[in-house]
């Protein structure tokens, strides 16, 4: 089963040698909503290839105050954890999943051996720090360019179409802590987003009704 869904959701990219290669050596994992995937500071000792549900990426201040860096889906790969996969070194992020997910867990030294020796994962790689990359630099755009209105909207719109539906479960103080600034700021702004008929509040969900 899982070799299958390796299939549908990577086979786009990796031959058929690797697909059965990490359907061999993988290890499958499932997570409930709100588990931590991988955690900050955690030794890197596999990577994660998201085979259903969503992941977001988050960084922490010294305060232990979490900023949302970018989110996964399906068919994708954590490219921060590559990057200390490579270097041995432990993890700089947290990963927490979205939604019921599944993932399937490649040991390091696998990942290390295809990337020399496999042309598919290789350019899977590489299209992958690039995706992250850019995706990285839209936060970055969005955090010194945008007004926290601006952000707080554009953070709606992405995960609207990030979930395919127009409206969100979520609680106020879960788009705080992703957008690193406080409820009271949220619950006002959200609100002054309802009044420019741009969302529709309700309790713990947010209607997106203007894209």
């Amino acid at each position: 089963m899982t070799k299958e869904i390796l299939d549908q959701k990577f086979g786009y990219v990796l031959d058929d040698y690797l697909i059965n290669e990490i359907s061999n050596v993988g290890i499958f994992k499932s997570f409930s909503k709100d588990d931590i995937i991988i955690d900050i500071n955690q030794p890197m000792l596999h990577i994660p290839l998201l085979l259903s549900g969503h992941i977001k990426i988050l960084r922490e201040d010294i305060e232990g105050n979490e900023l949302l860096i970018y989110f996964l889906e399906a068919g994708e790969t954590c490219t921060m954890s590559l990057t200390c996969c490579m270097g041995t070194s432990k993890s700089k992020i947290r990963a927490v999943a979205e939604q019921e997910s599944n993932l399937i867990m490649i040991p390091v030294q696998k990942m290390q051996e295809w990337f020399h020796g496999n042309e598919s994962w290789r350019s899977f790689i590489l299209e992958s720090y690039q995706n992250r990359f850019d995706e990285m630099l839209d936060a970055i755009d969005s955090i010194a360019f945008l007004k926290m209105d601006e952000r707080l909207y554009k953070y709606l719109v992405n995960k609207s179409v990030f979930n395919d539906s127009s409206t969100i479960l979520i609680k106020h103080q879960d788009i705080a802590e992703d957008l690193h600034t406080s409820r009271v700021v949220v619950s006002r702004l959200l609100k002054q987003l309802e009044n420019e008929q741009k969302i529709k509040l309700g309790r713990n969900k947010i209607e997106v009704i203007s894209l």
